[in-house]
């Protein structure tokens, strides 16, 4: 073998200039580098002709089995790391920050040397799937002209494509894809012309996937590929890319091409005729797009096709006219067809004829998700006799499955969700033995009955989800003694009827990974022996909202003795502790769980993410102090139980900790501050407790906090906290009533722009209402994109959802409990039983979508903003318990969705406005308290004005000689009434016993003077105005 010493030493400087956190280059040690890692050599002339330093990062994460040919589940870089859905099971760490950090910890990374060039005889670099953090792709690839195979993906280069790549004339293949990944956060490639790339005339296959064409323009790119004569695959998805050269339409050269993507771009036209033109194609994805009107008919010509992806565009027909629909004819190799996502409004069962019989005996995959198809699922279905898979959710589908749905026996993925399917899943459903997973979602079945003839030969299924609309509609009605042939890994029941006792054949079901099984109907305890038999291996355990009546400790011993109050705790410290290593996802929120929490919980389940054990109102003790060491815990949902004790006191180990609800529970102390160290956290709420103290300043470090809701504590004191709206400003939802906080309104929380509930009502604030209440821009503009309080899920399926918003607010003067989706409808402000003084400012005629407004029983002075009527979202206005006055402003009569309105106990005066929707508020006690306002509903319906308008002034003169009058009224008033007020403090104060009667009553008068002095100053301000 020729001597390689130089290769050698290229590659050892090759290896100096990379960081290598995983040790992949161990092996390059000794003097025969062809037999280190990564390495290939000629075995004749011994010299380098290879290099695979790609990373092939492996997840240790276990799945269900679901092997659809010919759709492949492996990761590879065109998918990676994309999360993977095997049409239907979902992997949801894949699209995780923590994964993306996974990866991260074995992708070399560093400079690339120049050495590489010493490797003449270099064939094959595959540098995929690692790291080079941003930096371009080295000019000197482009004098490795020996290179046939480069592939770059997913290896976060960036800037400018070099044009150097163009002397790589031998090269077949060719890779730079990304993906624009939210938790990468990668520059993007990028390239300005593509003409170079007509010089690689041997190339087979191109990946762009991810580099920026969008500067590109269309007869530049399509110029220069279509020279790539050898061209097998052309992968152009996410480029940018907008529009097409049709002047190219009859000159493409592209005889040779078998795979074509151009998937996720902006190409907003209808499907180009040319592309009938390229007969070899065998895969066409134009999904993600704008491509509309309908499918050409032209498609027929493409008989090599096999998978035609047109799924999530703006296609609005079949072919043909639009009475009857129809598709390409005689595609007789067609095995993968997806039309998702598109505006297919016609009857599924014409779709279906139009098939041609060759296509329908090809077709293994179909999807037509997400469309409008109408009508019922027809038995034409069963002529489709090859489908493994079929997706037919988010339609408009109606009636029964049909009975042909057994004739399916290769169907492997199943999916009728969110339809309004309602009559009969047929027991020929049983018939379909490879069946590895049903989804059935949000339907409106009716009365169905689901016996063991309907199971009985689905001997593969894994994945079986049902939730019905309706409860209790759809009943398992399944003999005791039956034992069922397959072995699930995911069960998904919500809103079907189980119980009451825990089915015997559910015992039998050993293997699962993720269980769901909430408003189902079973009571009394969970049998032991089936959780033990799951503990291992349980990811998700969701046995929420049924009648479960045992001890918490339950779940945590291997017994069946923990029926009994008195006995639990023993049980839980004298018993073998069960062991739950995998579980993420535990809710037994809504049962009747009772007992204290294990002091082990942290040993238990040490991978735990969320924890929901809300509304069980029979939990006690305390919070153990244990869980401040879950440092993958997230969400920590705890509220309507009988936990009592403080809450523990350290938190820095919960980094990862997004929600916090410890609501109405009897909790005392102060909130930690070492609350501030878990700085991911999004929610706090701690509402209706015995919490005392300040809001800790270090929650300032919490800058993501996107609710705070504090409320009904009762002993919270301090000033308001001025770092909110600077170091925490995106607050949706801010709730600190009934405590008792004091100051004045911090001006810094006008930085608010998000927010849409601000309650602080019943404490002891004072001062004016912030007049810049209209930079809360949630409240002055459209906000369609409610970045609220929810977070992801994926249909309720894999790791379900984590939280519901939710919190108690007083809306048409009831207080009531609302929840997410009707949270974010009721942007509210309610400063109500507070000291506030001043005015109600103008600016607060900006907000247009405040949907409640409360500002009673405050200090509040002046006259209602005339505007008022410009809140046109208003449904609840509260003004009542203050010092306002004057005319109650005619623009209120213009608000539409105004349902309740109370302006009770003011000193407001003149007629009451009638119209619109005030004609349905009769209630006089609306107005009650205010003397001198007149008109419907009151009793005093005719006003004082009406009968003496002869009294009026006639003249301009004689008004001006009114005003005049009344100018020198109010200044006499104004001089006069602090001059005799000396006079009386002056006799008061020289006499002990007139000065102690005085201090006695001074209280009772204050109000009065206080109210006469606002008086006499605005009466004159209105007669000076008035003059000019």
């Amino acid at each position: 073998m020729a001597d390689n010493s130089v290769e050698r030493e290229a590659l050892i400087s090759f290896k100096q200039g990379l960081s290598d956190p995983s040790a992949r280059l161990s092996s390059w040690v000794g003097h025969n580098c062809c037999q280190w890692h990564g390495i290939t050599c000629n075995l004749i002339s011994g010299k380098v002709t290879k290099i695979d330093l790609h990373n092939s990062f492996n997840s240790t994460i276990s799945t269900p089995s679901l092997t659809i040919s010919p759709l492949s589940l492996t990761i590879s870089p065109s998918s990676f790391p994309i999360m993977i859905i095997g049409r239907g099971y979902e992997q949801p760490w894949k699209d995780s920050e923590d994964f993306v950090q996974e990866i991260q910890k074995t992708c070399l990374s560093g400079k690339i040397s120049s050495s590489l060039l010493q490797l003449k005889h270099l064939n094959y670099l595959d540098l995929s799937l690692n790291n080079f953090e941003g930096a371009p792709i080295p000019y000197f690839f482009g004098m490795l002209t020996s290179l046939r195979y480069l592939n770059l993906s997913f290896a976060n280069f960036s800037g400018q494509v070099p044009i150097y790549l163009g002397n790589l004339s031998n090269l077949n293949h060719l890779d730079l894809s990304t993906r624009n990944l939210e938790y990468f956060k990668w520059p993007n490639l990028h390239v300005e012309n593509l003409q170079w790339i007509s010089s690689l005339s041997s190339l087979e296959y191109l990946n762009l996937g991810g580099v920026n064409l969008s500067n590109v323009q269309a007869s530049n790119w399509m110029h220069a590929i279509n020279g790539l004569s050898s061209l097998l695959e052309l992968h152009l998805s996410q480029c940018g890319i907008s529009s097409f050269d049709t002047s190219l339409a009859n000159f493409l050269n592209l005889t040779s091409l078998k795979v074509l993507d151009l998937s996720c771009n902006r190409i907003k036209s209808s499907i180009p005729l040319w592309l009938s033109n390229l007969t070899t194609i065998s895969t066409l994805d134009l999904s993600l797009n704008h491509f509309h009107y309908t499918i050409p008919r032209d498609f027929m010509k493409l008989k090599n096709l096999q998978h035609l992806d047109l799924s999530y565009n703006s296609l609005s027909n079949i072919i043909g006219d639009h009475s009857r629909p129809s598709f390409p004819q005689d595609l007789c190799k067609l095995r993968l067809l997806y039309l998702a996502g598109n505006n297919f409004k016609v009857k599924l069962e014409e779709f279906l004829d139009s098939f041609s019989n060759c296509t329908r005996n090809s077709l293994e995959s179909l999807d037509l998700s997400s469309n409008g198809f109408v009508g019922e699922i027809p038995n034409t279905l069963g002529t489709f006799e090859n489908l493994q898979i079929l997706e037919l959710f988010e339609n408009h589908l109606w009636g029964s499955l049909p009975n042909s749905i057994g004739n399916l026996s290769l169907l492997k993925y199943l999916d009728i969700s969110d339809n309004s399917l309602n009559e009969i899943i047929p027991s020929s459903f049983g018939q379909l033995s490879n069946l590895v997973e049903f989804n059935n979602y949000q339907n409106s079945w009716k009365n169905i009955t689901i016996t063991e003839t309907h199971l009985v030969n689905l001997t593969k299924l894994e994945i079986f989800r049902i939730e019905a609309k309706n409860k209790q509609k759809f009943v398992f009605n399944i003999s005791s003694n039956w034992i069922p042939p397959f072995k699930l890994k995911v069960l998904y029941l919500e809103n079907c009827l189980i119980g009451p006792q825990f089915p015997i054949w559910l015992r039998t079901q050993t293997q699962l990974v993720e269980i769901t099984l909430t408003h189902v109907g079973i009571s009394g305890s969970i049998p032991y022996e089936w959780i033990s038999n799951i503990s291992s291996q349980v990811t998700k355990l969701d046995l929420s909202n049924n009648l479960l009546n045992m001890s918490f400790s339950h779940i945590f011993i291997k017994s069946d003795q923990t029926n009994f109050v008195g006995e639990s705790q023993k049980l839980l410290n004298d018993s073998i502790p069960l062991l739950y290593p995998n579980l993420i996802y535990l809710n037994l929120r809504n049962n009747t769980l009772w007992g204290p929490i294990p002091l082990t919980i942290n040993d238990s389940m040490p991978n735990l993410f969320q924890l929901d054990l809300s509304k069980n109102y029979l939990i006690n003790g305390t919070i153990p102090s244990s869980i401040k060491t879950m440092i993958h815990l997230g969400v920590l949902l705890m509220s309507h139980n009988q936990l009592s004790g403080e809450l523990f006191d350290d938190w820095s180990r919960l980094k990862s900790m997004l929600v916090v609800d410890l609501a109405n529970n009897n909790l005392h102390g102060k909130i930690p501050t070492t609350i501030g160290l878990s700085t991911s956290l999004n929610i706090l709420k701690l509402e209706n407790n015995n919490l005392h103290g300040e809001i800790p300043k270090s929650l300032q470090n919490c800058s993501l906090l996107k609710s705070i809701d504090l409320s009904g504590n009762g002993f919270l004191n301090g000033d308001l906290p001025s770092w909110i709206g600077v170091a925490v400003s995106e607050l949706r939802l801010l709730n600190l009533r009934s405590n008792n906080f004091s100051g004045t309104i911090p001006r810094q929380w006008c930085n608010l722009h998000f927010l849409r509930i601000f309650d602080l009502s019943n404490n002891r604030l004072f001062g004016e209402v912030p007049s810049c209440l209209y930079n809360w821009t949630s409240f002055v503009h459209d906000d369609d994109d409610y970045r609220g309080l929810g977070f992801y899920h994926y249909r309720k399926a894999a790791v379900g959802y984590l939280y519901e918003e939710n919190t108690r607010l007083v809306m048409k003067g009831i207080e009531s409990e609302y929840y997410n989706n009707i949270v974010k409808l009721v942007l509210t402000i309610d400063l109500s039983r507070n000291k506030l003084s001043g005015q109600i400012p103008n600016e607060i005629t900006k907000l247009i979508h405040l949907v409640t407004l409360n500002l009673s029983w405050n200090s509040l002075v002046g006259t209602i903003p005339r505007n008022i009527g410009a809140i046109r979202s208003l449904q609840t206005l509260d003004l009542s318990h203050n010092h306002l006055i004057g005319r109650i402003p005619d623009s209120l009569a213009s608000l539409s969705f105004l349902t309740h309105l109370n302006m009770s106990f003011n000193n407001l005066t003149g007629r009451i406005p009638t119209g619109n929707q005030l004609q349905t508020l009769e209630d006089p006690s609306i107005y009650e308290g205010n003397p001198h306002l007149c008109g419907p509903p009151l009793i005093q319906i005719n006003c004082p004005s009406d009968e003496s308008s002869t009294n009026l002034p006639t003249s301009t003169s004689e008004e001006e000689e009114n005003g005049s009058e009344m100018v020198g009224f109010y200044i006499s008033m104004a001089i006069g009434f602090p001059f005799g007020i000396n006079i009386l403090f002056f006799t008061i104060f020289t006499n002990q016993a007139r000065r102690i009667f005085y201090l006695r009553i001074v209280d009772r008068v204050n109000y009065n003077i206080l109210q006469t002095i606002v008086f006499l100053i605005i009466g004159l301000r209105r007669m000076i105005i008035w003059r000019r």
